[in-house]
């Protein structure tokens, strides 16, 4: 892992990264592969960014040995690192499905190369009902491409993807891209934007008069910080 320079009034940055190959079948061993990369971005307590590089989609049929259990843990760490105090970036390559998808779409900035596709395969006549299905219908779920995406398993190329708000950028110069990224990430605490980025999910399904507590406590938390000094 490399640090990254930044500027003097904000703390240095660890890249953490992570690769997570979408033909592989689902195991034990890729839920403890993003949960350690969780456990090292909540040690550097906001001082870290995450760098998943996805691509590959499941061949043949669901593996015989997948359980609900597995698929549970696999959605909880997911979730853990949709919320982890550090930004989180990814970067697509190809056909991208299964663990591969799910992980893209639970970042926070998504970098997709111009042969990017996102991708739900068919088994045994249906998609699969993970929450990618979930995360995909926050895009839009009466958007043309995704409703064919989860019900015909039709590919999601990356032109659509970008103008539904899928992927954030669309570049050949994926190391120029990144650079970018890091710069972003260098400015913000993570712990800050990890708030941020959950009053951002929870609008849309939480009232005015419900949000408005836990926005004043964030207000409040600003303003202590800005008066201390302090980065928490």
């Amino acid at each position: 892992m490399n640090s990254t320079p930044t500027d003097t009034a904000h703390p240095a940055s660890e890249e953490i990264p992570l690769r997570i190959d979408g033909g592989q079948p689902l195991s034990a061993e890729t839920v403890a592969a993003v949960a350690a990369v969780c456990d090292a971005a909540e040690d550097l307590d906001g001082r870290a960014s995450v760098v998943v590089r996805v691509s590959g989609v499941p061949r043949g049929p669901w593996p015989g040995d997948l359980t609900v259990s597995l698929v549970s843990k696999w959605e909880r760490v997911l979730r853990r690192l949709e919320r982890l105090p550090a930004p989180t970036v990814a970067v697509a390559d190809g056909d991208c499905g299964g663990s591969a998808l799910d992980v893209l779409l639970a970042t926070d900035h998504r970098i997709a190369t111009g042969s990017m596709r996102l991708v739900l395969p068919l088994e045994g006549g249906a998609t699969w009902p993970g929450m990618a299905l979930y995360r995909l219908a926050g895009h839009g779920a009466n958007a043309a491409p995704i409703r064919r995406a989860v019900l015909y398993g039709t590919p999601v190329d990356a032109t659509d993807a970008l103008a539904l708000h899928l992927i954030d950028q669309l570049t050949d110069d994926v190391p120029d891209a990144l650079r970018l990224a890091a710069e972003r990430a260098a400015a913000v605490s993570g712990t800050e934007l990890a708030i941020r980025r959950q009053l951002l999910h929870d609008a849309a399904a939480t009232s005015f008069e419900e949000a408005l507590g836990v926005h004043l406590a964030a207000c409040d938390r600003a303003l202590r910080r800005a008066t201390t000094g302090a980065r928490t």
